[in-house]
């Protein structure tokens, strides 16, 4: 039996293990949901091990020179520290782990969104009302003012502030009400977009297994 054809029938099967969800949960689903989480993991581990922790800390603690290895030691340090967290008793020994790990991913996130997202979603609007770089004015002036109405009313859409009004509830002053109204129309439009992205996604993948279930009949 041909290695093609062992896996052409193990992606059908579970390709057919996967469908089986549009009648119900059922075992079939999974351990077709077991064995790709447990995939994944193993090759996310197996990357992990090979492009990070052996080329970077294991081979430099072998072969590398005394100041390679003094600077390791801290990194080291901490990842012996995170593994207590898998021991009750020995927990608490990972918290110093834990804070380094999220102090530097969040100081990651908002560093890339500051600089990889909001400063260029500012140049960018900014740089629509730059008539220099337009063969049409008005419609320049036009994109550009419709962008930046879409980027103000949905950061106020985002503004919580609000007083206590004569009859005990709490509500926001009537324009910023009003604008956020009109940003939560611009966040409609978005969230529409971005699910019609995804139905359209999902859509070619079911068509890509249905192409492929001609292809392994004979059939396409």
């Amino acid at each position: 039996m041909s290695p093609d054809l062992i896996v052409g029938a193990l992606a059908f099967l579970f390709t057919l293990m996967i469908f089986s969800y549009l009648i119900g949960d059922n075992p079939l689903f999974r351990v077709a949901v077991y064995v790709f989480v447990g995939v994944s993991a193993g090759y996310v581990a197996a990357v992990a091990f090979r492009q990070v922790l052996l080329p970077n800390l294991l081979y430099p603690l072998v072969n590398g020179t005394t100041t390679q290895r003094a600077l390791l030691a801290t990194p080291l340090l901490l990842s012996g520290l995170l593994l207590m967290k898998a021991w009750a008793p020995l927990s608490r020994l990972g918290t110093p782990s834990m804070a380094v790990l999220v102090g530097v991913s969040a100081a990651v996130a908002i560093g890339g969104a500051v600089t990889g997202t909001l400063l260029p979603q500012i140049g960018v609007t900014i740089n629509m009302f730059d008539l220099r770089t337009s063969t049409s004015p008005f419609t320049a002036l036009f994109n550009g003012a419709f962008i930046l109405a879409g980027v103000v009313t949905t950061l106020v859409y985002f503004h919580f502030g609000a007083r206590t009004t004569a009859d005990g509830s709490v509500r926001r002053f009537g324009l910023i009400e009003f604008i956020a109204f009109i940003g939560s129309i611009f966040l409609a439009f978005t969230l529409g977009v971005l699910f019609a992205g995804v139905y359209s996604a999902a859509l070619t993948a079911l068509i890509e297994r249905l192409y492929f279930f001609g292809t392994f009949f004979g059939l396409g």
